[in-house]
């Protein structure tokens, strides 16, 4: 739970400055320090990304009173129901990120191979 969270924070903190694929960056760079399994690496970038743009496009949905979302999914041809919207959102942000991040652990794994200990 708490690699998530530091996902999802540090993400937060570099899209405020950074475009909106920084979180690639973050999470390979979060995956790359942190000896993890490939598994895990994408289900934590995927969960802590995610759970950032999830609670964002409920916040646009909600501040612009379901404006926005209608619009834009009328633009991307779904369905007139906002929830469409917001459940793509989330995925793709964690799909970009889970990937980033298993990137960033095949790297670890390539740069600093592990000693295998003999018994």
């Amino acid at each position: 739970m708490i690699p998530i969270l530091l996902l999802a924070l540090l993400s937060l903190l570099a899209q405020l400055v950074l475009p909106w694929w920084s979180i690639a960056l973050v999470a390979f760079a979060f995956c790359f320090g942190r000896p993890m399994s490939g598994g895990r690496a994408f289900l934590y970038s995927f969960l802590g990304i995610g759970l950032v743009w999830l609670v964002y496009a409920l916040l646009q949905h909600l501040q612009s009173g379901g404006i926005l979302t209608s619009r834009m999914s009328e633009v991307m041809k779904l369905p007139a129901s906002p929830i469409y919207l917001l459940v793509i959102t989330p995925i793709l942000g964690g799909l970009v990120a889970g990937f980033s991040g298993m990137a960033g652990y095949w790297v670890r794994q390539t740069v600093l191979p592990t000693v295998a200990v003999k018994s």
